[in-house]
């Protein structure tokens, strides 16, 4: 581990940590390509996301529980591999995120599962605010088109493509599927709420809307995070502090369904590819 990969890491930590102290590991978080649901993030959503990941801690089964954070993301990349084309015949591209965790007695057997290959699936929560038909460009979050998701239009297949990335919820590791060869994707909203610009709105309480809907997702989950940002539309700041407070005293719920996605191949040794 160089000195940058340090520097980087300690912007998180209260005090300087040092290589023998860490656990470094990377994560390969999402990519370009079609998915099972006829789906994929476009290039400039895996642009919004690498942005949005880091700091962002993993938990184990979405449970937000403050004893279930494990690791934190402090560096990601948007990787292109010039040698594999997606289904769409484009250059394939993925995200691959740098994660860290303390080593400490009451995880060192997690850390050997992580090494081992035993915990490697993992899935990620965000918000798509666009979700645009690949054949002809239908917005599905605005109105319905034709096209229907996974069947062939004068030879191009219907998917639909998430773009204009509002915001990344989380990282989670999961259980190993039961589906041979099976991982786990991505989940976003069908339909995130687009709201009017709000003229001079401040960083704070753009930051007090990001954090609401954070914390109503991890209550109610991904509907409770869309119905958070329409009621904190035009909201004052000393009320969106109040409803913040509100969120960060309600309890969590313990989980979200996720869906199974097959897992075809690695990017390296290190990064755990999810479909």
């Amino acid at each position: 581990m160089d000195q940058k990969t340090l520097d980087l890491i300690n912007k998180f930590t209260r005090r300087p940590f040092t290589e023998e102290e860490l656990f470094v590991f990377s994560v390969v978080l999402c990519d370009n390509d079609i998915d099972r649901d006829n789906e994929r993030f476009s290039d400039d959503a895996l642009v919004s996301l690498k942005d949005l990941f880091i700091g962002k801690t993993g938990i184990f089964d979405h449970d937000s529980a403050a004893s279930n954070q494990n690791a934190r993301i402090f560096r990601t990349e948007v990787v292109t591999d010039e040698e594999r084309s997606t289904k769409y015949g484009k250059p394939y591209k993925y995200l691959k995120a740098m994660a860290y965790m303390v080593r400490t007695d009451e995880n060192s057997a997690l850390i050997a599962e992580i090494d081992g290959g035993i915990k490697k699936e993992v899935s990620i929560s965000c918000s798509a605010a666009g979700r645009i038909c690949s054949v002809c460009g239908c917005d599905k979050n605005v109105s319905q088109c034709s096209h229907v998701k996974g069947k062939s239009y004068n030879g191009q297949l219907c998917h639909t493509v998430l773009t204009d990335i509002t915001d990344a919820y989380e990282w989670s590791f999961v259980a190993v599927p039961a589906q041979v060869n099976a991982g786990v994707t991505k989940r976003c909203t069908s339909g995130e709420h687009r709201s009017a610009p709000v003229e001079q709105e401040s960083s704070n309480d753009r930051q007090l809307r990001s954090d609401i809907r954070r914390l109503a997702y991890f209550t109610g989950g991904l509907a409770a995070a869309e119905a958070a940002d329409i009621i904190t539309e035009g909201m004052e700041t000393e009320r969106l502090v109040s409803l913040k407070s509100a969120y960060e005293s309600a309890p969590r719920r313990k989980g979200i369904t996720v869906q199974l996605m097959p897992q075809t191949e690695e990017s390296d040794d290190n990064c755990f590819t999810v479909r």
